[in-house]
């Protein structure tokens, strides 16, 4: 083992690749056979998958989901559920993603809809794509803040662009006319990047025109975000809460 090529490996920030050098270099038994190239690959591939991994972990940290361990494959497809898994398996491609179609998910409390839109995300921060999770409270508190520092136009720019957003309790609660006026710019916007946004919500589509304060503007944002998505009611008697109580 060259010493010298080591601390340049390192140097270099190529920390992975020093690794398997070094490992390679006190295991010739094993490596010697191999040919330049094959060994080379080896190395490559150790620094390409430790950056993606490391890659995945950041965007996983910055998605601010409160479940990074769910995954598409633990949907539970229960009959009562009503969910097609037919269209799932296309999620997992996240064409919905590259074409920036909306998700809407309306259900109960209890029904699951935080879990599969966080398995989602996850499947979208697994293939590299930036995500951002906001209680719609949260959402309305940050944009207040923003206005009250003078940096309104530079959040919603930065919003506007990640790949998948999600607003969970969506319409929960009726809003006020500052709050219409929040999310209909950033859906605005969103739709005009063409970025994807996932709505979960208790209240059916139907009733989000009255939260929205009726009118043109729920209008016009409604109009925007079914045009362009899938509307999934998610059925059950039971709450997955309640399914998977331990009691």
């Amino acid at each position: 083992m060259n010493h010298d090529t080591l601390q340049k490996l390192r140097k270099m920030r190529l920390s992975a690749f020093a690794a398997a050098y070094r490992d390679q270099s006190n295991d010739p038994e094993t490596y010697e056979p191999l040919t330049f190239d094959e060994r080379l690959t080896l190395l490559v591939d150790a620094e390409f998958d430790t950056r993606i991994n490391n890659k995945i972990k950041r965007l996983l940290k910055s998605s601010h989901l409160p479940d990074t361990t769910a995954h598409i494959s633990g949907i539970e497809y229960l009959p009562d559920r009503n969910l097609n898994k037919d269209l799932f398996a296309t999620f997992r491609s996240n064409e919905y993603i590259r074409k920036g179609l909306n998700i809407m998910l309306i259900g109960a409390t209890g029904s699951g809809k935080t879990y599969i839109a966080c398995a989602l995300a996850t499947n979208a921060c697994r293939s590299e794509y930036r995500t951002r999770y906001y209680r719609l409270s949260e959402f309305f508190g940050e944009m207040e803040a923003a206005r009250l520092q003078g940096k309104y136009n530079d959040v919603i720019n930065q919003l506007r662009s990640i790949p998948l957003m999600i607003f969970d309790d969506f319409l929960l609660i009726s809003t006020n006319q500052e709050e219409q006026r929040d999310l209909f710019i950033l859906l605005r916007a969103r739709d005009e990047a063409k970025t994807s946004t996932i709505l979960c919500s208790q209240v059916s589509i139907a009733g989000w025109h009255e939260r929205l304060g009726s009118g043109g503007v729920a209008d016009t944002l409604l109009d925007r975000m079914t045009a362009n998505g899938y509307a999934i009611t998610i059925g059950g008697d039971v709450s997955m809460r309640k399914r998977h109580s331990r009691i």
